[in-house]
């Protein structure tokens, strides 16, 4: 069972431990990012360069699916809440 909050976490229900919808956006930003760099180091021969992109985009897509987990624990766990940005 996953829960919106890690436990022995800081934060409460009234103040969560983590901005898990700031999270996704800088997630899904990370992930654009590092995949345009990825495509461009591959297209200008710099394989180190696009690999470690590629490699980066990977752990983006990995934090994507924490985090989505996360939200949808948390969904479970407040049915009709609505989240700000930054909570």
């Amino acid at each position: 069972m996953t829960r919106s909050q890690p436990r022995r976490a800081r934060g409460t229900v009234g103040h969560a431990y983590s901005a898990l919808n700031l999270r996704l956006a800088l997630a899904v930003f990370g992930l654009i990012s590092m995949t345009v760099f990825a495509v461009l180091a591959f297209l200008a021969d710099v394989i180190w360069l696009g690999v470690a992109c590629a490699v980066f985009a990977a752990v983006a897509v990995v934090d994507l699916a924490v985090i989505q987990r996360r939200r949808a624990a948390r969904h479970r766990e407040e049915p009709g809440a609505r989240h700000s940005l930054f909570e």
